[in-house]
């Protein structure tokens, strides 16, 4: 796999559309460089598996936190 990827590599590999890929970019979530003179985006391949862990890593966060929640509420209501 090459160093840098489009964003439309990108797209493929999240199974996304590259509008959603580009929101990613705009948004800082992904981080990209532009080159080029029409400013051609450009991801990193250890940038999309970083994106990629610290989506994992907030999905877990996220499961353990429902997890808490409805514990609390089994014990309350006992």
């Amino acid at each position: 796999m090459p160093r840098f990827l489009t964003l439309a590599d990108v797209a493929e590999q999240l199974q996304i559309n590259s509008p959603q890929a580009y929101a990613l970019v705009r948004s800082g979530e992904l981080k990209a460089i532009q080159v080029g003179g029409r400013g051609q985006w450009r991801i990193e391949e250890k940038m999309l598996e970083q994106y990629i862990e610290e989506r994992y890593a907030e999905a877990g966060r996220m499961i353990e936190e429902a997890k808490s929640k409805s514990g609390q509420s089994s014990t309350v209501e006992s």
